[in-house]
């Protein structure tokens, strides 16, 4: 049964619309618990520490934090892989354009795809920049997020790599919201003004709650 649904175009669908709304749920704790940087190295420090010992002792140090990370990977790979193989599909069905031009689609639906490959390259960089110091500049340093957080963001490119990829990411919420719940069978004539509300509401907060990070550093604020 589970291939059976996972061959049909409607499971790759739910998988993606479920993959997503547990990524969206992740992102929208991760950007509140990134705005504590604006309490000062010590809170955010601290928060930063706290993550590595939720469930203490019952769950030993990190566990809690690599069973998260694990659950965003499967979520992650699933969306994608999802995404890929119904994107493949979809060209198969149509090897040859259309006799007359298609409605043009809204600015967010026609960058989904630019906008996942914009993000997995983001979360690549990411990880190697404040995760494991590879890339990182000013010199990591284990166990001070805030510093390191302050380094990536005094720099141009760490800037712009991260300001670009928010708003691919606004984008992708706002169309993928939507897309989810319609999968999901949520939306109703009734209640379609609200989802597409809630959607925007969503890609604006997400948007500009993680920019504010970027915009804290290079105003001083956050220094």
């Amino acid at each position: 049964m589970a291939r059976t649904m996972w061959d049909s175009s409607v499971g790759k669908k739910t998988v993606m619309a479920v993959s997503g709304l547990i990524m969206l749920l992740y992102l929208v704790v991760h950007m509140i618990g990134n705005l504590k940087i604006y309490f000062g190295a010590g809170e955010f420090n601290h928060y930063a520490h706290w993550l590595r010992t939720i469930g203490e002792p019952f769950m030993h140090y990190e566990w809690t934090l690599w069973l998260i990370r694990i659950v965003l990977v499967v979520a992650v790979v699933a969306h994608a892989t999802s995404a890929y193989q119904l994107s493949r599909r979809d060209i198969r069905a149509r090897p040859t354009k259309y006799v007359h031009s298609r409605p043009r689609a809204g600015y967010a639906t026609r960058t989904m795809r630019w906008g996942g490959i914009i993000l997995a390259l983001f979360i690549v960089w990411h990880i190697l920049d404040l995760t494991t110091g590879t890339v990182h500049s000013g010199g990591f340093q284990e166990g001070h997020p805030y510093q390191n957080v302050v380094d990536t963001f005094s720099t141009w490119y760490g800037n712009v790599i991260y300001i670009v990829a928010m708003l691919a990411l606004g984008l992708h919420v706002r169309h993928g919201f939507w897309s989810a719940a319609q999968t999901l069978g949520v939306g109703s004539r009734t209640r379609d003004r609200a989802l597409k509300a809630t959607a925007n509401v969503l890609a604006l907060l997400l948007t500009a709650g993680f920019i504010a990070v970027p915009v804290g550093v290079m105003t001083g604020v956050v220094s």
